[in-house]
């Protein structure tokens, strides 16, 4: 197992935040709509560096999204803030009629995803907003692992031309990807080479199948370990290619086993490659007020869910 360190944790709204700041000083087409939550998006340093470029809409999700849609016919390259369950689940007709439909080049970046928003509860723990946004035609679904991966992603959407959807985080966790890499939309990242058993994350799992992966190590398993960070559209050779080398998989994500990753990657082997597959992800439930670890380990999240269930996978081989 490849060893993987880290020497600080930071949140991956910080990564947008700083990537956000970096493309508005590359091209000054870029312009960011928040609703009233510009701290917790971090957004102040945008906002400070260029007030002309930036829109504080209120708590108006819906206008939010329209407002950038209109923005794009101007040229613009609108980048709109909120937390996920408002950037999805409150605006979903705005942004499949405005956005999607239309094709326009609205940024979606979402913030406090999942249950590790923590302790504001089931309202704001949206688990179901990558399922929506992927089944929308056109949309880009990308779900970083780390700050530096964040911040990379944030500048490569930047240059992309289409709808995009950018999911991140509030809580610090660890930093282990390059701070130089190359985000390369619908590409895999192979974080460990194996033979017996291929675990797919995304997000903050992407790190507790590190976790995962050293424990099973030490027990003789050889664990393929991939971040899949952009879950549409799917690198579906990657997938393909490690199941045909370890004849099973886990996939890892912090959102409804429904309409997420799991399920994107049931779709591909179904039609091209059956295969053993084991999801660990929350189980068709809504989420609870508590700390993102105990919520994680609760709603089995966490590594030990990992290995339990590449255990599990192994024996249906």
């Amino acid at each position: 197992m490849k060893k993987y360190t880290y020497t600080e944790k930071k949140d991956t709204r910080s990564g947008f935040g700083a990537g956000l700041l970096e493309a508005g000083r590359k091209n000054e087409n870029i312009v960011a709509l928040c609703a009233d939550l510009i701290g917790s998006l971090k957004m102040g340093d945008f906002q400070k560096e260029f007030p002309d470029r930036f829109v504080q809409v209120g708590i108006a999700e819906a206008n939010m999204i329209g407002i950038a849609a209109g923005m794009t016919i101007g040229g613009k390259i609108p980048f709109t803030g909120t937390f996920a369950n408002f950037s999805t689940g409150r605006v979903y007709d705005q942004i499949r009629q405005s956005v999607a439909y239309s094709d326009k080049n609205v940024k979606i970046c979402a913030s406090h995803a999942g249950l590790t928003l923590g302790e504001d509860g089931a309202t704001h723990q949206i688990l179901e907003d990558i399922g929506m946004m992927k089944m929308l035609p056109g949309m880009t679904v990308i779900n970083p692992c780390d700050y530096n991966q964040t911040k990379a992603a944030t500048l490569a959407i930047a240059e992309h031309e289409g709808p995009v959807y950018l999911r991140f985080g509030r809580p610090v966790i660890p930093v282990f990807t390059p701070a130089d890499q190359k985000f390369e939309i619908g590409k895999a990242w192979m974080i460990n080479e194996g033979t017996d058993v291929t675990i797919i994350a995304t997000g903050h799992l992407v790190w507790e199948a590190i976790l995962a992966g050293e424990k099973l190590a030490e027990e003789g398993i050889n664990a393929e370990i991939i971040n899949i960070h952009t879950i549409k559209p799917l690198d579906e050779e990657a997938v393909l290619n490690s199941v045909k080398k370890t004849g099973c998989i886990v996939t890892c994500e912090e959102h409804n086993r429904y309409g997420g990753l799991g399920e994107s990657v049931a779709q591909l082997l179904a039609t091209q490659l059956p295969t053993p597959q084991e999801f660990v992800a929350v189980n068709d439930t809504f989420g609870e007020s508590g700390t993102p670890a105990d919520l994680m380990k609760k709603y089995g999240l966490d590594s030990s869910n990992i290995i339990e269930a590449v255990k599990k996978v192994m024996k249906r081989k």
